[in-house]
């Protein structure tokens, strides 16, 4: 449980593994801002809303809901037009994204759509989409951490305490290596993904 675990993952990455956790938030970023263009949304809500609906979905669903979603808000669409949308997550996800979507505009800051995301992993996420110097910890972050395969179900409740410690790792590792500690999370998961296919 260290970040020699973390470089030991990395340094098994292909170079399509590296090339594409290099660019994984980089093009979840892109995506975020295009939405935001295409439908006059603010970026933030956008951003929150891919964040909300991402527990459990597969990125090519999570970017068609977000977009699905983010298209009825633009055209006047209110929480419960959202709520009556079908998505690919929890329905307590769903209520996020339409909570974010619904915001005031006086109530429409970055500390507010946290607070509606609420948990650590989704704020990880959020943060890490719009490239901020964050990591997003989640069962492969922690198996890659431990060093062992673990299965999703598995994976004890990180707390804040061990969330704090496992983010010291990565960053420790990502430092050594040169690179941010978003990509380097990316990678290993990428990489992880493929050694265990899952």
């Amino acid at each position: 449980m260290s970040a020699q675990n973390i470089i030991a993952v990395y340094n098994l990455a292909t170079v399509a593994d590296n090339e594409a956790g290099q660019t994984w938030y980089a093009r979840a970023h892109s995506f975020a801002l295009e939405l935001s263009a295409k439908y006059n949304v603010g970026s933030l809500l956008v951003h929150g809303v891919i964040a909300a609906l991402s527990p459990r979905n597969k990125w090519e669903r999570n970017m068609q809901d977000a977009e699905s979603m983010v298209k009825v808000a633009a055209a006047g669409g209110d929480y419960q037009d959202l709520m009556s949308l079908k998505v690919c997550t929890f329905s307590k996800n769903k209520e996020k994204a339409a909570k974010i979507l619904t915001l005031d505009l006086i109530d429409r800051s970055d500390s507010k759509i946290k607070e509606i995301l609420s948990g650590p992993k989704m704020i990880e996420f959020y943060h890490c989409i719009q490239e901020l110097a964050d990591v997003c910890i989640d069962g492969h972050a922690y198996s890659v951490w431990v060093g062992d395969r673990i299965t999703l179900a598995n994976v004890p409740s990180i707390g804040k305490k061990l969330r704090e410690t496992i983010k010291a790792d990565y960053k420790e590792a990502a430092q050594s290596l040169g690179i941010e500690p978003y990509v380097l999370q990316a990678i290993t998961w990428v990489c992880w993904k493929r050694i265990h296919g899952v």
